[in-house]
């Protein structure tokens, strides 16, 4: 099925790698301009160069999502570039794992505040100009963590769990201004953070997934491009596990 994006822009957080890069490589192939946003300047000014390569659109910003203040003022300044985000990608995420008794307070805030403080400005901020042209998507990277826990990760489950109730409070205010909010929760996915694991943990994760094989950003990628399209116009407030089974 071929989507619809007629002069669409997007922005997608955590753009440098990973699920971030494989979401805007499928916009962009799809014809929007994407915004690459990560805190490295040159993680995402690659990953546009790469799609301005493959013959896409698009440009990069540099910026920590966790700053808030920081990024107001990069949006203040797309918005005067360009005069609606259409799709906003809230994909930025960090691990800083450590059981509860000996989590620090800035392993617990740092989470907080990238995974899941950072939709709340980004969505705060584009929100408004969405609802003037009456059309808008946002979509947010949740995890099946979220949902089911993990020892050790308490900060980043609660990040991502909240982003799931902040998701559904969005399609909920702001549904008669024809803006859909929904989420995607991957499962275990080939990325960087991933790769880091022993192959014994790897083969007991695998264990644990009905299809017996991690997933692939592309997996991600493609239902995220579809919830930003013309197409999924009347779907808002689920969130859709991509996990091989996991969560059932």
């Amino acid at each position: 099925m071929k989507l619809t994006f007629e002069n669409k822009v997007a922005v997608v957080t955590g753009a440098g790698r990973g699920l971030g890069r494989a979401i805007a490589e499928d916009l962009a192939a799809e014809g929007v301009h994407v915004i690459c946003v990560s805190r490295s300047e040159s993680s995402c000014g690659a990953v546009a160069e790469a799609i301005r390569a493959s013959g896409g659109s698009a440009e990069s910003l540099a910026v920590d999502v966790a700053d808030r203040e920081a990024v107001r003022a990069a949006i203040a300044t797309l918005l005067g570039k360009h005069e609606t985000i259409d799709i906003l990608v809230n994909n930025a995420g960090i691990t800083r794992d450590n059981l509860l008794m000996r989590m620090k307070d800035e392993e617990w805030d740092e989470v907080i505040a990238t995974n899941l403080s950072s939709a709340r400005t980004w969505s705060q901020a584009l929100v408004q100009p969405m609802a003037r042209k009456r059309w808008g998507r946002i979509i947010n990277i949740t995890s099946v963590i979220g949902l089911i826990g993990n020892a050790g990760q308490s900060n980043y489950a609660a990040a991502k769990a909240g982003l799931i109730g902040f998701t559904k409070s969005l399609a909920r205010e702001f549904a008669k201004r024809n803006i859909t909010a929904n989420a995607v929760a991957p499962g275990f996915i080939q990325t960087d953070m991933t790769s880091v694991l022993d192959e014994k943990t790897k083969e007991s994760i695998v264990g644990t997934v009905p299809l017996r094989r991690m997933g692939v950003p592309q997996d991600i990628s493609r239902l995220v491009t579809y919830l930003a399209s013309e197409e999924s116009g009347y779907i808002t407030g689920q969130t859709f596990t991509v996990d091989g089974g996991m969560v059932m």
